[in-house]
């Protein structure tokens, strides 16, 4: 039975924790109930105990009567009446005070502590998802500002190499265009300025300029910006140009200002650069015109003024002048931070920057992310243990409250037994199966949020990430990762004491905070580094296997082909052969890359059964852990959290693996030689199909005749699996024992899970290393495990054949294809589908000019 941590996780993770803290607070409600009955029931007996304790005060109050009659049998018979009426009044209101001690008092302060731990966890789950969603908001803005920065970038790119090319003249027909060839003239070594009207050397500029900065009047100008160094107003450069560089008029000598300020030796304290003759105008030697004329720079640090108050203790304390300052230097008008900065460079400097701050909020979310999972992990675990608790605590009051009364009133013994009969029917366990199978949201499975690169890499990055683009970025047919993994195992199996400790590795409970962490050790795009699994124990390395398949964006068995897996089995059928062939054509739409993970994987899980030998209750244990990662439907109902289809296509992967993974070889060896020898890896990846089509226009009639298909294929009708009911049980009376304080767990010993969360679950104790697993080799031939090899049909992919043709006629019954694709081929005319392998003879060779298998090779991927 599944459990809390397994049950309620939605991808908003929100919405299965709703539905969960739904059911808890109405168990909340449960027990104010349950305790006004108690209290309720404990005020009636203590009333009807006091009227009848007014009984005998009342009828003493006649004078004469029996007090006269000393002897007589009546008056024994009166006395009689009259002590059972006191004895009755007692014994109501000493089951008014059983009922309080044993069930009001102790259980009101049980349903205290019980509300306030459900109200702690909820708490703290809602600010954990309240902030994970802020942040992920964040992350959107930053993407959108990131992408943004390289459209610009890409635009000014455009612009650039559009401005400098030669305007294109249109040929006419196909005519060639005539080429005029000049020979390129000879680039002299020195740079030419041309200032005013004539051109000057290197030389010649750099003894003007020096005989400038010595002759023209500098100083500092203030602005409210703060103070400039070697200034010269506008007039004094234009009086030293007339005088000393012979010009005739005051237009000239702007003009030869405002080359100065071209060629970057000038520049204004202000808004524009344009050079005029005005004593209100300021321009600044730049450092060019000191290097080029050999003069030392005057450099004095950049010091603004303020009219507010900047020294003393009140200004280095006062939050004002701190404000205005931060303001007053981030606004920069005439970009002095980057004085030679271009526009293009100014938009890569920004996208560089959108995407190192992009890069850090998808890290920060991620972290946020797995601390948020690691959380709700802790705390279903724990709110499970509290509704267990608090329905054991209702069926303890309950007992309790049948025994107070039982206990003192024999007369009211048939509603006893009535209360005792509905005591014996509360189940907790079978309650909280109730609880899970009618509101659970879904199983564990993370939604990861990557980074986007904008140019399509994925070189920083794991987990999350597309099988495909992982696998060709790692330039394999498997992505390093699973290689890395598997092979880990394989080497460290010997080194557990058993095999039931080699078994117990994929079905140990490893918590989510110790995968993580292993997680972000290889979470970096690139092979694991030597000695990482090291540092961890082996069922986490095993579960960090499990924890990127459930990251992955679909299931390692695509979600497109879980209608037509349920389809086959939920087709009654008793022909193994019929539902394998059906599933090795289903199998065959995948991508290449999953079929060959695919088949490391379960070559690894087969392996270690045989070698293990172990029985069936581990295989289905197994299976039901793996069903998650291998094949998840597109999206989760309370239809699908219930089917076991996925459990069942791994028991058949497990059973017939050797028979569905060689014909899809031969499938794909099939397609990549073209139908018929000489086509080469060439042909075959010209034939590989695209990817599967996610058009849901025609999904519905596509989907109707593939369920056709498949129908008349396997056969049968279809049919429900009964559900196991609990099996029926006697019915005993419990008597209460014990003091009031120990009956229900009122002092659970349940603490916040955020107090246990630092602590360390212990793995067990360090097992001596042995040699005791020693893998056989297959045919005694020595083979390397087959994750560390690839499944490469030669470069071709599998395509899958949707119309299924009957095996009892030669004759193919040919179907409308729904995708566009088909792995049939004509031969002499006639169109010949896929033969799918028997399940006992799956080595038999293939037909003359087929190619002779397909082996496991990892080899580089060629692009």
């Amino acid at each position: 039975m599944p459990g809390f941590a397994d049950s309620f996780w939605s991808n908003d993770y929100a919405a299965g924790l709703g539905v969960l803290f739904g059911k808890l607070q109405q168990g909340v409600v449960e027990n104010r109930q349950v305790l006004t009955i108690a209290r309720m029931r404990a005020e009636a007996e203590e009333a009807y105990g006091s009227r009848l304790a007014e009984i005998a005060p009342a009828v003493d109050k006649a004078q004469g009567g029996f007090t006269r009659d000393d002897g007589a049998s009546v008056r024994k018979a009166y006395d009689g009446v009259r002590t059972e009426m006191e004895d009755a009044a007692k014994n109501h209101k000493k089951i008014a005070q059983n009922i309080r001690d044993l069930v009001v008092n102790p259980f009101s302060r049980w349903c205290e502590a019980h509300e306030s731990r459900i109200q702690d966890s909820q708490d703290e789950l809602q600010a954990r998802i309240k902030a994970h969603d802020k942040q992920a908001e964040t992350v959107k803005k930053l993407r959108s500002n990131y992408f943004n920065k390289c459209r610009l970038v890409e635009d000014i790119e455009e612009e650039n190499k559009l401005a400098f090319q030669d305007p294109e003249v249109s040929p006419k027909g196909k005519q060639p265009i005539p080429e005029i060839k000049v020979e390129p003239e000879p680039v002299e070594e020195d740079e030419l300025y041309e200032i005013g009207d004539e051109v000057y050397t290197p030389d010649r500029v750099k003894t003007i300029l020096a005989h400038m900065l010595s002759t023209i009047k500098m100083g500092e100008t203030k602005t409210f910006l703060g103070t400039y160094q070697n200034t010269s107003a506008g007039t004094d450069i234009v009086e030293y140009i007339q005088k000393s560089m012979g010009s005739t008029s005051v237009s000239n000598a702007e003009r030869i200002g405002q080359d100065l300020i071209t060629h970057g030796f000038l520049r204004l304290l202000s808004v524009g650069n344009t050079f005029a003759n005005s004593s209100k105008m300021f321009y600044q030697w730049k450092s060019k015109a000191f290097e080029m004329a050999g003069v030392p720079e005057k450099k004095v640090p950049l010091a603004r003024t303020f009219s507010l108050p900047t020294a003393g203790a009140e200004g280095d304390n006062s939050p004002v002048v701190g404000a205005v300052s931060e303001y007053l230097e981030k606004w920069n008008v005439i970009n002095t931070a980057r004085p030679n900065e271009t526009p293009a460079e100014k938009l890569q400097r920004e996208a560089r920057e959108a995407d190192e701050r992009y890069k850090a909020g998808v890290k920060k979310l991620d972290e946020m992310r797995c601390e948020l999972e690691e959380a709700i992990f802790v705390h279903l675990k724990f709110l499970e243990r509290c509704e267990l608790d608090r329905l054991k605590a209702i069926k303890t009051v309950i007992l309790d409250f049948s025994g107070s009364i039982s206990n003192v009133i024999p007369s009211l013994q048939s509603t006893v037994d009535n209360m005792m009969l509905y005591q014996e029917t509360v189940q907790p366990l079978g309650d909280l199966r109730y609880f899970l199978e009618n509101y659970r949201t879904g199983g564990f499975a993370p939604r990861v949020m990557v980074y986007e690169n904008y140019y399509n890499k994925v070189d920083e990055q794991t987990f999350g990430v597309d099988l495909e683009p992982r696998a060709r970025a790692d330039r394999k047919r498997v992505p390093i990762i699973i290689t890395s993994l598997l092979t880990y195992l394989d080497h460290h199996y010997p080194d557990l004491e058993g095999d039931e400790a080699r078994r117990g590795v994929w079905l140990h409970e490893v918590p989510l905070s110790q995968t993580h962490k292993l997680r972000a050790k290889v979470n970096n795009g690139k092979p694991p580094a030597e000695g990482v699994f090291a540092e961890f124990d082996i069922p986490t390395v095993a579960s960090l296997l499990k924890l990127y398949l459930l990251e992955l964006p679909d299931s390692l068995v695509s979600s497109h082909v879980y209608e037509i897996i349920r389809t086959i089995y939920t087709s009654t059928t008793e022909n193994d052969q019929a539902r394998i062939q059906v599933l090795q054509q289903t199998l065959s739409q995948l991508r290449l890359t999953n079929i060959a993970t695919l088949d490391a994987c379960m070559n690894h899980f087969t392996r270690l059964i045989d070698l293990t030998s172990a029985d069936e209750e581990y295989i289905a244990k197994l299976a039901t852990s793996l069903a998650p990662c291998i094949l998840r439907p597109r999206t989760e109902t309370s239809l699908s959290m219930n089917e076991k289809h996925a459990y069942r296509l791994i028991r058949d992967l497990f059973a017939y693996k050797d028979a569905i993974f060689s014909e899809l070889k031969r499938l794909s060896t099939q397609n990549s030689s073209g139908g018929g020898g000489g086509g080469g890896s060439v042909r075959g990846e010209q034939n590989r199909p695209r990817a599967i089509s996610t058009d849901e226009s025609n999904r519905k009639a596509h989907m109707e005749e593939r369920t056709r298909a498949l129908l008349e294929k396997v056969g049968g009708s279809r049919s429900r699996a009964t559900s196991p009911a609990p099996s029926p049980r006697g019915h005993r009376r419990d008597k209460s024992s014990g003091g009031p304080e120990t009956r229900f767990p009122v002092a659970t010993g349940l603490t916040s899970p955020t107090s246990e969360r630092n602590k360390r679950q212990s793995m067990g104790p360090v097992l001596p290393k042995r040699t005791s697993l020693e893998v056989p080799d297959e045919y005694g031939m020595n083979l390397s495990h087959p994750a560390d090899g690839n499944f490469i049909p030669n470069g071709a992919a599998v395509v899958a054949e949707h119309a299924v043709a009957k095996t009892e006629t030669d004759t193919p019954l040919e179907k409308r294809n729904s995708l566009g694709r088909s792995g049939a081929r004509f031969v002499g005319g006639r169109r010949v589908g896929p033969t799918p392998s028997s399940l006992t003879s799956s080595s038999t060779p293939p037909p003359d000019g087929a190619q002779q298998g397909v082996t496991l090779v990892d080899r580089p991927m060629n692009y």
